[in-house]
């Protein structure tokens, strides 16, 4: 069974009493420096000696996954290379449920009317980093067990189907400028169909390759992508269940009638049920579905709520990116563990974990969520084991 360590106090203090190559992967979603709801946690992003720490902590090779802002997403990235990590990519997580802090300026200046200040929010940048091999990926993953994605533990959504193209003839159609030589020799292009053949039904077969996006399922997200071939099915409304895209599905799972979006992992934001496992809390919403910015600054979250924290990060969603990145039973380290998502998603995936929280509530409710996951999981393997007991008998 997973376990974890809390450490309660600033980050770089408790990060420097750690032992060096002592985690195999940092996940966290860290103050993006907004101000958010004018917390002084949020007044900046991490400071780069925050993120030596992490460096120094990581096994050669271990990676390192961090959200942001879309305004301060640069200021994260460039810290986190000033440290010594190698950026690798970026992971956008898109959604629809994000609603636009603007001003009216036709409140302001006359003839201004339908003009405003900012954008509808959308989507949240994960910084895809890693510390420098020893070696070769391969030498470091035998030494450390670290410097390598496990891709196939994070396919998209396994299908039976097929990518379609070609005439009708059922031959692959040759774009203008992509003439080659070898395509005019008929055992090369068997050949080569052969290949092809085989590697499509293999991804066929296992799912998607993780993609450096991530979406929430929403009506809006899914407009956005194309009816597009290549896509394995075409964006449809024809569905009984359209309208409501994306809420019943679960994370990964793939819809045949909105299949556009469907090789994109798949998480909507955190659930009220996910984010109050484990604490006491009303099941009356803390604002209303129409809230504005300032309903939520407001709202009586301790009191109605039993997860205070502005901020939480879907579990689904943080199991998919610590079982991207962490080995087998490895140790994820969250240096801003909040009210412990990446924590509780660790217990889910069967990984060890540290957190660090300055916050001694936030972490009392961490250590809540957590508890209450451990039981869930200790529940499920009891299932588990009478039902191999039955099946058995």
């Amino acid at each position: 069974m997973s376990d974890y360590t809390i450490m309660v106090g600033d980050c770089l203090e408790l990060l420097r009493r750690m032992p060096d190559s002592s985690v195999d992967s940092v996940v966290t979603d860290p103050p993006y420096g907004l101000s958010f709801m004018s917390k002084k946690w949020d007044y900046d992003v991490p400071a780069t000696e925050v993120w030596v720490e992490c460096l120094r902590v990581l096994k050669p090779g271990g990676h390192l996954l961090a959200f942001a802002g879309t305004r301060t997403q640069h200021r994260m990235a460039v810290r986190i290379e000033d440290a010594g990590f190698e950026i690798r990519d970026m992971i956008a997580w898109v959604y629809g449920s994000g609603f636009p802090k603007s001003r009216n300026i036709g409140n302001d200046v006359d003839g201004m009317d339908g003009w405003g200040t900012a954008l509808k929010p959308s989507l949240e940048p994960i910084t895809f980093a890693r510390k420098p091999l020893i070696g070769t990926v391969a030498a470091n993953v035998i030494a450390y067990g670290t410097g390598a994605l496990n891709i196939d533990a994070c396919r998209v959504s396994p299908t039976g189907e097929r990518l379609g193209g070609g005439d009708e003839s059922g031959k692959s159609a040759k774009p203008e400028g992509w003439a080659r030589p070898w395509m005019d020799d008929a055992e090369h292009v068997a050949a080569h169909n052969a290949k092809v053949t085989v590697n499509v039904d293999r991804a066929s077969r296992l799912g998607r390759w993780p993609a450096n996006l991530i979406h929430d399922g929403s009506p809006e997200v899914i407009a956005a992508f194309p009816n597009a071939p290549g896509q394995l099915a075409a964006a449809s409304s024809s569905s009984e269940n359209s309208g409501v895209v994306g809420f019943h599905m679960r994370p990964g799972a793939r819809r045949l009638d909105s299949g556009s979006a469907a090789r994109f992992f798949y998480c909507a934001k955190t659930s009220r049920k996910d984010r109050n496992e484990g604490l006491f809390s009303s099941d009356a919403p803390v604002v209303a579905k129409d809230a504005t910015m300032r309903d939520c600054e407001t709202a009586e979250w301790s009191t109605r709520n039993g997860n205070s924290h502005p901020t939480v990060k879907p579990t689904d969603l943080m199991a998919y990116l610590l079982r991207l990145v962490t080995p087998p039973g490895g140790v994820a380290l969250d240096p801003f563990m909040g009210s412990g998502s990446t924590g509780k998603a660790a217990m889910r995936e069967g990984f060890q974990f540290i957190g660090c929280e300055i916050d001694e509530q936030y972490a009392a409710i961490a250590r809540a969520r957590i508890d209450h996951e451990i039981t869930r999981q200790q529940e499920l393997q009891a299932e588990s084991d009478q039902l191999d007991l039955f099946g058995t008998a």
